[in-house]
């Protein structure tokens, strides 16, 4: 069996901690050939002890206590293109992991991808370096990674629609008098899943179901209409497809993201791992679903509708929403403002074209400074 190298982007993250925990379970498959970390050097340091990779990188430069270590962002175009490297996860969070994605599928590497705003901002661009260079993308949101698995090869002119769950987050219940006080320790407690601070806000305000909306248009070739959200509390059935003779598959298992990570990396095949969890049907007697109340969470909308309209639209959309959760996170804003500054970024600066690099990242710095003066910060 051929051993494959792979670079994990973002390997001190949520997301990449996990993956190392899979690839250590699968060392006779995989071999962790590259890692990198924003500034964790900690972390980092005791990952590289275990692994023993051949290439580690920093992105904040003056943090590397290794002189072997590579410093700087482009640390991540460089794990990602390396001749040892085959698979790439990138588990970047935001508009940073865009590069390294372009350069992965352009060099004909497999992407497992958690970096979703990379399809958000340039998903055409990325699938035209695909088409290039013959790089693949496997989604590792579970969202994503169950649509997948549902469709099983099949075409998307089989499907009807797509159905993506969402746990509703921790505002699920709260009224709109009750949001406008959200503190940021409110926001970051996740009823079903643990995640970073970013991504936690972003499933507060339910931004991050709008960015995967948008990245299932561009993954899996569907037009909007055929994409809908509904809310489904327990976290345990993580996608729905509907196909065009009515059948509905849908993707079950408990809220842990090892399984999408696992599948991304082994893709189309399935490999024995007895560390997963058993799925107990007894244990959950009670699944149950929910219309979103769009009203309480306009970032949906808002986000649905800039996929839409294309152009910059989608890429001011995910800069605007960055940039304001950095600004809510520093307590600078309140939970509410954020769909307000998107909302404002939007009208501004959505109607630039967006088809090319430069033009994709002139919009996201438009509207990260669109927020910022919104604010006077």
């Amino acid at each position: 069996m051929t051993v494959r190298g792979v670079a994990v982007l973002g390997s001190t993250g949520s997301v990449g901690t996990t993956a190392l925990r899979v690839l250590a379970r699968h060392q006779d498959r995989f071999r962790v050939a590259a890692i990198t970390a924003f500034s964790n050097t900690e972390l980092l340091e005791a990952q590289a002890a275990q692994f023993k990779p051949s290439y580690v990188g920093v992105c904040a430069n003056g943090t590397s206590p290794h002189p072997g270590w590579i410093e700087g962002s482009k640390c991540l175009v460089e794990a990602a293109t390396r001749s040892d490297v085959s698979i790439v996860i990138n588990a970047i969070v935001g508009a940073a992991g865009l590069d390294a994605t372009l350069a992965a599928v352009t060099a004909g590497k497999r992407v497992a991808l958690a970096n979703k705003e990379t399809l958000v901002m340039a998903g055409a661009l990325v699938a035209e370096a695909c088409r290039v260079g013959g790089g693949e993308l496997v989604p590792v949101d579970s969202e994503h990674s169950a649509i997948l698995q549902c469709l099983a090869g099949r075409s998307c002119e089989d499907v009807r629609r797509l159905v993506l769950t969402a746990s509703g987050g921790p505002f699920r219940e709260w009224d709109s008098d009750r949001l406008a006080k959200a503190t940021i320790a409110d926001a970051l407690q996740h009823p079903t899943w643990k995640m970073g601070r970013k991504i936690s806000i972003d499933s507060a305000t339910l931004a991050n179901k709008a960015l995967e909306v948008i990245e299932a248009h561009f993954l899996f070739g569907l037009s909007y209409d055929q994409i809908e959200v509904v809310v489904h509390p327990q976290s345990i059935v993580h996608s729905f497809v509907e196909f065009v003779d009515g059948s509905v598959l849908a993707q079950m298992g408990a809220p842990s993201m090892e399984l999408p990570v696992l599948y991304a990396l082994t893709h189309p095949d399935r490999v024995q791992d007895d560390a997963m969890p058993r799925f107990d049907p007894v244990a959950w007697p009670a699944l149950t679903f929910e219309r979103v109340r769009t009203e309480s969470f306009p970032a949906l909308a808002l986000g649905i509708a800039a996929g839409r309209r294309g152009g910059a639209a989608p890429a001011v959309f995910n800069a605007a929403n960055e940039q304001a959760v950095n600004l809510f996170l520093e307590n600078k804003i309140s939970f509410m403002d954020v769909a307000r500054a998107i909302e404002s970024a939007l009208s501004s600066c959505g109607d630039d074209l967006a088809d090319t690099r430069f033009a994709v990242m002139k919009a996201d710095a438009a509207a990260r400074r669109h927020v910022l003066e919104m604010f006077a910060c």
